[in-house]
């Protein structure tokens, strides 16, 4: 079904439906309970209404069909009360118990539009928040024996909740003196180790101070929209804001997505060609624990931090320089961090183009020369498209002409494309670049939420390269980038090589939802708001002291925000979707990023994997018999390979890390096992740099960017070179008989 046809069919009839909920008298939402000691935050009216304007879109549209219960009440109650404490430091069991009377209630409240209740529980939290971090700050001050072999329970979520304030007392009183071990492990002395930790609570306090309905809301309504499915999302003016600049592929930054993990900013992703990404020292999982404005700033340390104050310390113009201790991924907090020096950039994410690099390598006494396209993301600039530029940029584009100079300059005998941490991006773009190994023919198809099924072809007769080709994949590589190297695999184009991919199969539509309702009715809620409600124009806060903020536009215009909603699903022209399951590559890789925390089917309220009917397409060939011959010499190669059991050993290490959920509070123990574990790595790193003819380096060196040594890529050249001995080099295409399915 055509998205603007959809998206004209929504406008028409809901803003129908929500002009009459925004006129009509709905339920009075009860009284919202008081809670002494803190400044209570409640809801406005504006988020009543979006509530039930979002309760109806996913009611009506979203591809699950779901309505919302008792079960997904139960649910929600459970994903907000972990989203405010997920490592059970704050709330007491007493809290629980009075918040259980909203499990099987939270679906009616929510089709009225009653916010009472989740914003009663966030006050709760609120208030044993500044609880404990007051608490925490009359004991940084305390003599601490740190011979002691007691231990600190850091990760508490599979623990029950505590029963009383004494027992969170022990806890949080371990909490310090575990943060002024690792102050004191880092090198400096008690007196500034005090004065750098009371600093970081008094912070917290400050930052908890800051809290408004907007934040409020948007907490509630991630667990809300998350129980339905992953990627049904709501965003509030502002983040709604942040997401159209990441979609129009410009931001300003170092070019990396963060989230918040145990009260630590974690990255999660680095954006291909940004900053994060040049300077080689960043990577998914890395903590960062502190932040330095300019060459000589001083660090200001962020644990703890929403992730939005994080965020907007890290994000910054141009030009500008901001510092970063890290924490790599894979150790504790104990470890010594390493300092990271960025020079902000303008982030346009359409101009990080796809590139080549040409390498040859010597098998039997012959060279090899093979292509790799890095293809970053599945970009394409629609606005100049829109408007008649005939050379406007794209994915597809920018890997023709690539193609072309690899065919006939560079003179390869192979192409390699490099989809590792490739997000996706557009649908068309991974249609069209399929196109430019295959003949004209089915690529992907899409069932709508009304269960149409739509095949999207690729029409162009004729290829740009029929030689042999193969599709590097890791476990971010997700959507367009599984759209493609499924399309691949099933025609039998090339072989794909890597990890088990993301699993994200699902097609959402954006929806503004001020265009839900009559411009009338926005402008009468505009003349109604109260003179002494604080509104936010842009990024300035009128009233910032309040904790009641209503986001308006230039013209006072209440802004809804927007939703982002699952509506469709992909599948593979042999019919199997892309969700969940992903796409399993032909010859497998161990993952860096571990499987049962990172993808799809990790997300309890993804949609399952489900089969269709396959397309009426043609398959290039069948490799079935040779991919089994390159899985055997790649296993055979892997035996005696160091960079191959490196990489094991260091997925073993992550996962008994991950696995663990104390840790001594013995200074000599702790600093004896961050020694060990640096003293293991260096070891490990020298005894590769042998091997490969390089000098040893000592602890504390650099090692420069021409050294940098890309395992998986090596070997998926290797790969290559075993799939064009086996088929005398001839283009694929040759390897076996067609055969049609």
């Amino acid at each position: 079904m055509n998205f603007k046809i959809v998206k004209e069919m929504l406008r028409r009839v809901l803003m129908i439906t929500f002009t009459a909920a925004a006129l009509a008298c709905s339920a009075s939402p009860k009284p919202q309970k008081m809670v002494d000691g803190v400044q209570n935050i409640k809801p406005d009216d504006q988020q009543s209404l979006v509530l039930r304007q979002v309760v109806s879109l996913i009611e009506g549209y979203n591809y699950k069909q779901i309505k919302l219960n008792d079960s997904i009440s139960s649910i929600i109650l459970d994903r907000y009360i972990k989203a405010l404490d997920p490592s059970k430091y704050y709330f007491l069991a007493s809290d629980i118990a009075e918040f259980e009377k909203n499990r099987t209630t939270l679906d009616d409240d929510f089709k009225n539009g009653d916010l009472s209740a989740p914003f009663y529980i966030f006050n709760v939290y609120l208030k044993r928040y500044n609880e404990r971090i007051d608490y925490s700050i009359s004991q940084i001050k305390n003599k601490y024996d740190f011979n002691q072999n007691d231990t600190y329970v850091y990760d508490r979520e599979k623990m029950p909740w505590v029963s009383n304030a004494t027992a969170l007392d022990d806890i949080w009183k371990k909490r310090v003196k575990y943060e002024l071990i690792n102050l004191k492990i880092a090198g400096t002395d008690q007196a500034k180790n005090v004065e750098t930790l009371t600093k970081r609570y008094q912070s917290l306090k400050s930052q908890a101070a800051k809290f408004n309905n907007q934040d409020v809301f948007q907490i509630l309504m991630d667990s809300f929209t998350e129980a339905i499915d992953p990627h049904t999302n709501y965003f509030n003016p502002r983040n709604a804001e942040v997401f159209n600049q990441e979609m129009a592929r410009s931001l300003e930054g170092i070019g990396a997505t963060l989230q918040l993990e145990n009260e630590v900013t974690k990255i999660v992703t680095i954006v291909p060609g940004s900053p994060a990404f040049k300077s080689k020292q960043l990577n998914a999982g890395d903590k960062i624990i502190a932040v330095a404005q300019g060459a000589n700033g001083e660090f200001e340390d962020v644990i703890g931090w929403r992730i939005d104050n994080t965020v907007s310390k890290i994000k910054g113009p141009k030009g500008t320089t901001v510092k970063l201790k890290v924490i790599p991924s894979g150790q504790e907090l104990s470890s010594k961090p390493i300092i990271v020096t960025l020079v902000r950039d303008k982030i346009i994410l359409a101009d990080q183009s796809a590139k080549k690099s040409v390498k040859t390598i010597q098998s039997d006494g012959k060279p090899y020369k093979i292509g790799i396209i890095e293809v970053p993301a599945f970009y394409a600039d629609f606005k100049a498209a829109n408007a008649g530029d005939k050379n406007y940029k794209s994915t597809t584009r920018d890997v023709r002409l690539l193609i072309d100079t690899l065919k006939n300059m560079d003179k390869v005998d192979a192409i390699v494309m490099d989809l590792r941490s490739n997000g996706g991006g557009s649908l068309n773009e991974a249609i069209d670049l399929t196109g430019l190994f295959i003949d004209k023919g089915p690529v992907v198809q899409t069932r709508e939420f009304n269960n149409t099924i739509k095949v999207n072809d690729d029409k162009n007769a004729g290829a740009a390269w029929t030689g042999p080709f193969g599709v590097m994949v890791d476990r971010l590589s997700a959507s367009a980038s599984e759209i493609f190297a499924g399309a691949i695999q099933d025609y039998g184009r090339g072989i794909v090589m890597g990890t088990q991919t993301y699993g994200k199969g699902t097609v959402q539509r954006t929806i503004d939802l001020n265009e839900m309702i009559d411009p009338t009715i926005l402008q009468k809620m505009a003349t109604v708001l109260a003179a002494t409600k604080a509104k936010v124009v842009g990024q300035k806060i009128q009233n910032p002291g309040s904790t009641s903020v209503t986001i308006v536009d230039k013209d006072g215009i209440p802004q809804l925000g927007q939703l982002n909603l699952t509506m469709g699903k992909f599948y593979r022209i042999n019919g199997n979707s892309t969700q969940h399951k992903g796409v399993i590559p032909d010859v497998t890789f161990p993952s860096i990023y571990p499987l049962d925390k990172i993808g799809e089917d990790t997300e309890p309220s993804a949609l399952p994997f489900d089969m269709i009917k396959p397309s009426n397409y043609i398959a290039v060939s069948d490799l079935t018999g040779i991919k089994a011959n390159l899985v055997k010499l790649h296993n055979e190669r892997m035996t005696g390979s160091l960079d191959y059991k490196a990489l094991v050993d260091d997925i073993a290490e992550a996962k008994k890390r991950d696995g663990e959920t104390s840790i001594t509070l013995n200074e000599a123990k702790l600093k004896a096992e961050r020694d060990q574990l640096e003293s293991k790595g260096l070891a490990r790193l020298n005894q590769i740099r042998a091997a490969r003819g390089l000098a040893p380096v000592k602890k504390g060196d650099k090692t420069v960017k021409e050294e940098a040594y890309d395992f998986v890529e090596e070997e998926s050249l290797k790969i290559m070179i075993d799939l064009m001995k086996m088929t005398d080099g001839s283009k694929t295409a040759s390897v076996s008989q067609n055969f049609n399915k």
